[in-house]
């Protein structure tokens, strides 16, 4: 999908992505409930506490981190952010998978939110990328 669209928080274009803003704040909060609500459903078990709680952590830090992106005074800034945001993203997928290995929650169940998890890491690691791009060309 691509939303074509300028992050214009600083009153001039940071970076072309390939999302709006707004739809991707949307779509990592929406990540972030959706892994509440699975973290809530996790069995009461001390590996299901300790997956569940590494993935909670990391999966509000995309939705959190991206908001920080979208309020960062310079380009540099947002570039960090937005790679903290990879970082979590990719993160997630992997607490995620590990949830399955073990056997917690069937893997089936799991496969759309791994599968947001990789959309975001790619959206975001697309948006580092044009926002260098520009950077550089300033």
């Amino acid at each position: 999908m691509n939303f074509g669209f300028w992050f214009s928080d600083f009153g001039f274009r940071i970076a072309e992505t390939l999302m709006k803003s707004d739809v991707f704040k949307k779509r990592s909060k929406g990540f972030a409930l959706r892994v509440i609500a699975l973290v809530d459903a996790l069995p009461q078990t001390r590996s299901a506490d300790v997956l569940g709680k590494q993935l909670l952590r990391s999966a509000t830090s995309v939705a959190a981190n991206y908001r920080a992106a979208c309020r960062a005074r310079r380009t540099a800034e947002f570039i960090a952010k937005l790679g903290i945001v990879e970082e979590e993203a990719d993160e997630s997928h992997f607490w995620i998978e590990m949830i399955a290995d073990v056997g917690l929650l069937k893997r089936e169940g799991l496969e759309p939110l791994a599968q947001e998890a990789n959309e975001l890491t790619a959206m975001t690691v697309a948006s580092i990328k044009t926002a260098r791009r520009n950077k550089n060309t300033k």
